[in-house]
């Protein structure tokens, strides 16, 4: 027989503050690990998801019986316990965690993205799930990547790659071992191996071979798209931001947005490489020329900007001094019939340029007053 569930109690509190005008203000204090009611959009839940893939009699354990994981008695429920524990003691500061009273076996994580890494100020949020049997077998990770693929080992169908969670061929160290991982190493390594620098290099094969200038220069584009694709999953955020952390999503994005909004200029002007700019508006790459920015992104974020910055704004965000980038059309150099440099702006648009193409190719030449193209017949 289940006996009951004597959980935690949530530890939402709130906490007083004065304003400049002297009124006393509550500000709700969101805790880096809490116990919450509803679960209804948790990924293992909507998609009705069964953590065990094999009979149900698996479920039963041999220390209380009955359902693992509602059975205060059972080694399953007393190791989840035990996760909480840790999770409420030793999360680090830019790592959220919510559990949930009426499904132990489920979590919520979000991590803040590291300073120094293209993923800077985003949120990355992963829905846990504990298997029946656990810690037997690793716990069930999805990313919530809104369809969005920013790093190697996170799939935009929210696979998580690691060695860890046996979802990635690894050394016998690196793997799950029951009797001593756990959840906190789970999102650290995420958050450390995952989320990091130069997220190009997680792909197996990459820089292994001669020729660190090409490798780099790929990494470096590759860096440039994912800090591109985590403005996006910003703005998706902003819009439909995951149960539980409502007030806490908006409330960081408020906070950082006038960061991130720089950080983009300082991208989109080359001052920097991505992933390099600090809070304080300094660079932590040390260069104080220019860099190479690619024409892609600097046309990506032209367009993202604007809405980065109205969606900051909708959010409460005082956003005074920012105005949208004026990004200067590109130009290119081609070559005229005469061989003389001719500047031609992209502005033209793709179906001019291939037109314009075509015509050197075939020798075509401007129509003269005639209506005769003017094409020369080579002599045989």
């Amino acid at each position: 027989m289940a006996l009951s569930l004597p959980l935690p109690k949530s530890q939402q509190q709130q906490q007083q503050t004065t304003t400049t005008d002297g009124e006393i203000e509550e500000i709700d204090i969101f805790h880096q690990f809490d116990v919450v009611s509803d679960s209804s959009d948790h990924h293992y839940l909507v998609n009705n998801i069964d953590n065990d893939s094999s009979s149900s009699s698996s479920k039963k354990t041999k220390d209380g019986g009955g359902d693992s994981l509602t059975n205060i008695s059972s080694g399953v429920y007393k190791k989840i316990m035990q996760e909480w524990k840790i999770l409420e003691k030793h999360l680090p500061d830019s790592i959220y965690v919510r559990a949930h009273e009426n499904r132990i076996d489920l979590l919520r994580a979000v991590i803040i993205g590291v300073a120094g890494t293209p993923y800077h100020d985003g949120l990355y949020f992963f829905d846990i799930a504990f298997p029946p049997d656990y810690p037997a077998r690793p716990p069930l990770v999805y990313y919530r990547s809104f369809g969005l693929r920013i790093n190697p080992n996170l799939y935009a169908n929210g696979r998580v790659c690691l060695s860890l969670l046996n979802t990635w061929p690894g050394r016998k160290g690196e793997k799950w071992n029951s009797s001593e991982s756990t959840v906190l190493q789970v999102l650290v390594s995420i958050q450390a191996l995952v989320l990091n620098e130069k997220p190009y290099y997680n792909e197996p094969g990459n820089g292994l071979l001669p020729g660190r200038a090409i490798w780099e220069k790929k990494s470096n584009a590759y860096s440039e798209n994912v800090f591109f694709l985590s403005c996006k999953t910003m703005l998706f955020l902003l819009r439909r931001p995951p149960k539980n952390f409502e007030g806490f999503v908006a409330s960081h994005f408020r906070e950082k947005a006038s960061v991130i909004l720089s950080a983009c200029n300082a991208y989109i002007n080359g001052q920097t490489r991505v992933g390099y700019y600090r809070n304080d508006g300094s660079c932590s790459s040390g260069s104080s020329s220019t860099v190479d920015v690619s024409d892609k992104f600097k046309g990506l974020m032209g367009q993202l900007y604007p809405e980065l910055l109205l969606g900051f704004k909708r959010n409460g965000a005082s956003l005074g001094n920012f105005v949208e980038p004026s990004v200067q059309p590109v130009e290119m150099k081609t070559r005229s019939f005469r061989g003389k440099a001719v500047i031609q702006s992209k502005k033209s648009g793709f179906a001019r340029t291939v037109f314009l193409k075509l015509k050197r190719v075939l020798g075509l030449k401007k129509m003269n007053k005639s209506g005769k193209s003017g094409v020369k017949e080579k002599g045989f």
